[in-house]
């Protein structure tokens, strides 16, 4: 038996707001280092802010790793590149369709109530290299896999697999 195995690291997009609480932590940590020479209770928003910005950048800086071995794509979240974390396990047995975001093969799934997942890079590029993965009717999966892993997953499922 033939093992496939294709893996693929996406960076995800920080939201401007997330980039303003860092920031406005990290000041805010700075400026109570700097009082607490002066005030000796400065010591506790230095902490605080200090603490917050580190969880702040721990949640913010995202990256998708898509793991394809097999007939199985397994979704990572690797946070600020020193933790891992399994989101997800899809089987291509199970998948319903894997086709660009604006593929005409996903217009029969358009108007399905479904729960969306996006491991993306969370925003439309020029071009649009995002993809959508219908998994059991109940789940819409958007990626961002490399052109090696979508081949891989249409030699193994060339009937739900698509790439216009």
């Amino acid at each position: 038996m033939s093992d496939t195995y294709v893996e693929c690291l996406v960076k995800a997009k920080t939201s401007m707001l997330a980039n303003f609480f860092k920031i406005l932590l990290m000041v805010i940590a700075v400026l109570s280092f700097l009082g607490m020479f002066l005030f000796s209770l400065a010591f506790i928003p230095m902490l605080l802010a200090a603490v917050g910005a580190y969880f702040v950048n721990l949640y913010t800086d995202l990256e998708y790793e898509y793991l394809y071995l097999d007939k199985e794509l397994v979704v990572d979240k690797v946070m600020a590149k020193s933790r891992r974390k399994r989101v997800a396990t899809y089987t291509l047995d199970r998948m319903e369709v894997f086709a660009p975001i604006k593929s005409y093969h996903l217009d029969n799934y358009k108007n399905r109530k479904v729960k969306e997942k996006d491991y993306s890079v969370g925003e439309e590029r020029k071009p649009d290299l995002r993809y959508v993965m219908y998994y059991e009717g109940g789940e819409k999966v958007i990626l961002n896999p490399s052109p090696e892993m979508v081949k891989a997953m249409k030699n193994a499922a060339p009937r739900k697999v698509f790439s216009d």
